[in-house]
């Protein structure tokens, strides 16, 4: 059975990374790219880190995804930089609009497919558990590891079987195809968050005892020059808020 997008495959991770590592270059995408920190200054950090979602995707074997992003986010840039500029009005205001949020949410969001992607649940437990995380938050947010790609794997399903009864766009029954998939989908996200929740606790989370873990995780080289490379543009920020020159 092929792998789904967010789908987790534990024998191809790609580059090895520690899955602390992962968290940091999440986070360091959502501030300097997504939350747009420091974007005037340090203008060039943003192009710089949109290519690290590219690489990983691609070291992880996700073609799909990685051309996916390549496409939207290339073409996105052009609209907003070169096509934008020449139009004016409601054209203007709907291009730059639709193309900045895209080039601010996709890196983050291709980012995110990527750690919950090539990160177990087993992983990301014994990674909070080393630091020292209260099992309060450890918990749901292991059940959201799997949430994730459980519910969009639900919904390829029924995408599937509502092709092949002919409801779509295209279809006969237009009208009815966000009833006859939102419906089956929100019933199954409920369903699916019961069992995982259940899942979690079946598995020894919460419990009073330490819960022991199979998993090797640690930091290598490549998560030593991955850490430095997400430590960098704090480091800038830092300096131009107290007016010191970075070059």
């Amino acid at each position: 059975m092929s792998q789904g997008v967010m789908q987790s495959d534990v024998g191809n991770h790609g580059l090895v990374l520690d899955p602390r590592t992962k968290l940091l270059l999440l986070i360091t995408m959502a501030v300097f790219v997504l939350g747009g920190t420091g974007t005037a200054a340090l203008w060039f950090l943003t192009p710089s880190l949109c290519i690290l979602p590219l690489v990983l995707l691609l070291s992880a074997k996700k073609f799909i995804s990685a051309v996916l992003y390549l496409t939207v986010y290339l073409a996105t840039y052009s609209v907003f930089h070169f096509v934008g500029p020449k139009t004016t009005g409601v054209p203007n205001f709907l291009l730059l609009g639709t193309a900045g949020i895209i080039t601010r949410f996709m890196p983050s969001v291709m980012m995110g497919i990527y750690v919950v992607s090539t990160t177990t649940v087993s992983e990301f437990t014994a990674a909070m558990q080393r630091m020292r995380v209260s099992e309060r938050l450890v918990i749901p947010m292991s059940v959201m590891f799997r949430f994730f790609p459980t519910v969009a794997d639900e919904f390829s399903s029924i995408n599937a079987a509502m092709r092949m009864r002919g409801v779509s766009f295209a279809g006969k029954n237009a009208g009815k195809m966000l009833e006859y998939r939102l419906v089956p989908l929100l019933t199954c996200s409920s369903k699916i968050g019961e069992e995982l929740s259940a899942a979690a606790l079946t598995r020894g989370l919460g419990g009073d005892i330490r819960r022991t873990n199979v998993c090797e995780i640690g930091f290598r080289v490549l998560d030593y020059a991955m850490i430095l490379v997400c430590i960098v543009p704090f480091i800038m920020l830092i300096l131009r808020w107290f007016e010191v020159s970075v070059f």
